[in-house]
């Protein structure tokens, strides 16, 4: 479910479909197919594993056409097979489809009341169903796809298209990015423009509940039936999968592509509510032997591995340790038989964390002590990922900005698969527990979404920062460590002096900074600690603190004299970490914006520290 390209044109588009799915070959999957449509038939072929496989097939059935859609996918609902690959089709329609359709079985259950049969375990043959069922009422296809998209809960991007309308191309944008890529004569979509670059370097990025109808002549954009218009912006064709494409600067974009972000990464683990069989399938052996985690990191990561502690020991009861690897490696830990050590790397290069990392192995083989090494990384080619037994990949995509956003929510994301795992294969926690967190972790890509659109209200909290030397960011639990991520990340881009604590240490220290012109920050989710949290605040405003509250849309913490108030989606409170880093990294950005800072680029710090 990776990757999507279309287009319509006068030319055969074969190839360039092809090329488009080898150029977001990047992002991971499992299988990829295309559909076109010649002489009123649909041409379809699908092959499990690379894009080579698919661009065989394709040449030996030499299939040629104008119009088509094309996708490599990663497996969710249904094991990676030809028949669970994109396209999936429905009589004359055939559909590509990014996302997750949430409602898809009582969608299904109705289909088949109707006599529709499915041949794929997927959620998204429902969509090509449901599209198919419309157009018996329908007088087009697009008016097809305007009813049918109401019926979708979820995220998701969809390509439509129907031997019926062979010059017409229909996509769908809700949750999931697509762009168009305009032409001369012919018009295309991807999931990311990086795919387009080669044949044009013009643009229309849609926006969230877009509908739009291609032709080779025409792009039509419509929002609740209704015409709208959609800027077209030229990049210079040389730039690669770097490109910042519609957003002023990497670490917005990047800050934007969190839901799809977690959506991949996530993908790789799950079959629906449950553990894929074949997610970390190596490491059962290790994994029921364990008796210890330690993590290992560095930074942001050092701040996903503190979360991971929380979820390692309240939810599978397994003791964990969380160490900053430039102190790790200079000491001498006690090195503990039966213990899985986790590196937690964006770059799977950090000098420090490799650097412990192999003084473990060393030392642990020199006293026959059994340890296992695991690394979370987001570059499958990296050190760290060589060198240790199993690797989790957070498939976030290449991040430019400095100050790392989708990487550090990614890692949460892997981090919360893995304690699943390891509690599954030691038995101590139960199914339905595993299948419970798992169905919220699908829902998290469309609440981060609901929480991305706070961005202007957080924007305009940023202007009453814009003049500050100093901030406090105060959490509890699990949010204690996204109030180390916000401090973290206002003093990386803006330059002000900001301070992580957990609240409930106000009275020991921190209290004594509080003055009029010290704004706190307070990450405040529904979860069990909200009335001590409560209380904390009441403690800042006595001494005249100017309070700037993330809150749970529930949690009843109104606007009020000196307390600002950005209401956040309700989400399960074990989650709340990866939702409530939007916030903290949107505030951070414009208010690195409005100081007139490198915000991609913040003086004396690199994106990669491979040097001590």
């Amino acid at each position: 479910m990776c990757g999507i390209v279309g287009g319509v044109a006068e030319r055969s588009i074969t190839n360039i479909l092809i090329e488009g799915l080898k150029r977001l070959e990047y992002r991971g999957y499992d299988s990829a197919g295309l559909a076109l449509i010649n002489a009123g038939q649909v041409l379809r072929q699908r092959r499990v594993g690379k894009v080579v496989n698919l661009e065989q097939a394709v040449n030996e059935a030499d299939l040629m056409g104008s119009l088509g859609i094309a996708h490599t996918r990663w497996a969710t609902h249904g094991k990676p097979t030809e028949d669970n690959a994109h396209p999936h089709i429905s009589g004359p329609v055939a559909v590509v489809h990014n996302g997750i359709i949430e409602n898809y079985q009582e969608l299904k259950d109705d289909l088949e009341a109707l006599g529709y049969v499915f041949t794929s375990q997927t959620d998204t043959e429902v969509v090509a169903h449901l599209v198919h069922d419309a157009l018996k009422s329908a007088p087009n296809l697009l008016k097809a796809v305007e009813q049918v998209v109401p019926q979708l809960k979820g995220a998701f991007a969809l390509g439509i298209v129907h031997t019926d309308y062979p010059d017409e191309l229909i996509t769908v944008r809700e949750g999931s990015p697509l762009v168009i890529g305009v032409g001369i004569g012919e018009n295309f979509i991807s999931s990311d423009q990086l795919a387009l670059l080669p044949i044009t370097n013009r643009f229309i990025y849609l926006e969230e509940g877009d509908i739009a109808r291609l032709t080779r002549d025409s792009i039509e954009v419509f929002v609740n039936g209704q015409p709208v218009e959609r800027p077209i912006k030229e990049l210079d064709a040389t730039v690669s999968n770097a490109s910042k494409g519609e957003y002023k600067h990497y670490m917005l974009k990047e800050i934007y592509e969190q839901p799809e972000a977690i959506q991949q990464t996530i993908s790789q683990a799950l079959n629906g509510n449950t553990l894929r069989d074949d997610f970390l399938k190596n490491a059962d052996v290790d994994f029921s032997q364990i008796q210890n985690v330690q993590i290992i990191a560095c930074g942001t990561s050092y701040h996903a591995g503190m979360i991971a502690k929380y979820w390692f020991e309240q939810l599978i009861n397994l003791p964990c340790q969380v160490e900053i690897a430039s102190e790790f490696r200079y000491r001498t830990p006690v090195i503990v038989n039966h213990t899985l050590y986790v590196c937690i790397s964006q770059s799977g290069e950090t000098a420090d964390t490799l650097a412990a990392l192999r003084d473990t192995q060393k030392r642990a083989a020199e006293k026959n002590i059994h340890i296992a090494t695991l690394t979370i990384c987001n570059v499958a080619t990296s050190s760290m990922v060589r060198e240790t037994h199993h690797s989790l990949l957070t498939l976030a995509g290449p991040e430019i900005g400095v100050a790392s956003t989708k990487a550090f929510t990614t890692q949460l994301a892997a981090l919360m698969l893995l304690v699943l795992k390891i509690g599954q294969v030691k038995q101590s926690i139960a199914a339905d527990e595993i299948s419970s967190i798992i169905a919220d972790l699908w829902h998290i890509p469309k609440v981060m979404l609901d929480t991305l659109q706070k961005d202007k209200e957080i924007l305009r909290l940023s202007d009453l920062f814009k003049e500050k030397q100093h901030c406090l960011f105060l959490g509890r639990g699990t949010e204690f460590p996204i109030a180390l991520e916000g401090a973290l990340k206002l003093k990386e881009i803006s330059y002000i002096h900001a301070e992580g604590y957990a609240a409930g240490e106000l009275k020991h220290g921190p209290l004594a900074l509080v003055d009029n012109d010290m704004p706190v920050v307070i990450l405040a989710p529904q979860d069990d600690m909200l009335d001590k949290l409560k209380s904390n605040m009441e403690e800042v405003q006595a001494r005249g603190g100017e309070l700037f509250v993330f809150a749970d849309e529930t949690s009843g913490i109104k606007e009020k004299d000196r307390q600002h108030v950005v209401l956040v989606p309700n989400v399960n409170a074990l989650l709340a970490p990866i939702v409530y880093s939007i916030p903290v990294q949107l505030l951070s950005y414009h208010v690195a914006v409005l100081r007139g800072t490198d915000v991609d680029q913040p003086r004396n710090l690199a994106k990669s520290v491979t040097v001590e």
